[in-house]
Order: C-alpha cells, then structure tokens, then sequence
C-alpha cells in the first residue's frame, strides 16, 4: 500500500534491519562473530556501492524486510537491504551504531548533519522513543 502512493521513477529504497546473531549461517561458530554485525542483500537495480559485505547463500531475509525487497525486485525498484545480526533482543545504541556506516552513503549522508554527533542523537531517540525491531527509511 505504500508503494501505490509513491511514485515510482526516480525512487531508491534503502531498508535497515536488525536479527538474531544465531539466524546467520556460516561454516565458523557465531560465538566467534563479532556482534552486531553489517550484511547487505541489494536487488539487480540497485548500482551505488554498499557499505558491507554482501549477504552469502544460505543466508536468507525474511518477513517485512523480505517483502519490500522483494516488491522493489519485482518492480524493477532499485533498493538496498541492510540486515544487522545482533545478539541482543531489544535494539539498544551498539546495534544502531553498526549502521553508522550508512551515513556515509549518497542516500543517507544528507539525513546527518555532524556524523560525530550522531551517538548522541540516537541515544536520545532510544531514551524518548519506544523501540522496535525493524526501522525502515
């Protein structure tokens, strides 16, 4: 529904996610992985640079994350997809700051003024906002 009210042309979607350490697959041990950690999974339109290691087969998105990437797939959207891998339930300020490098990105570097100031900022949307799980731009 709220792709049907934007228009299409000209638009770039970029999806920040967050999910458990132990749902990412790989031959070593993820008591091993430093957590949180940064994976992207981009659709066939998307040309620009990520700002982490591809997401490597077997490792799968899913639910809402899945969908919009899917959407923007079929749609011929380009659109970027990045699943942080935490071990932590509540989204708390380490696992936001995995996404600190995004704010260097073409498309999210106008959202930050003073990048050194960004700990701060989100320490405070933390304290005043409820949080969830998924925050989507």
């Amino acid at each position: 529904q709220v792709f049907g009210r934007m228009q299409k042309e000209g638009l770039q979607v970029t999806i920040l996610s967050t999910c458990p350490v132990a749902d990412y697959k790989t031959q070593e041990s993820t008591l091993t992985l430093p957590s949180p950690f940064l994976k992207a999974l981009k659709t066939k339109e998307f040309k620009e640079q990520v700002c982490c290691p591809l997401l490597e087969q077997p490792n799968i998105a899913r639910d809402l994350p899945a969908a919009v990437l899917s959407y923007c797939q079929v749609w011929q959207i380009p659109a970027v997809l990045y699943q942080c891998y935490t071990d932590v339930i509540k989204l708390d300020t380490v696992t936001i700051e995995a996404f600190k490098p995004l704010l260097s990105s073409k498309i999210l570097k106008h959202l930050v003024k003073d990048v050194s100031e960004s700990t701060k900022i989100l320490k405070k949307l933390l304290t005043t906002h409820e949080t969830h799980n998924n925050i989507y731009i």
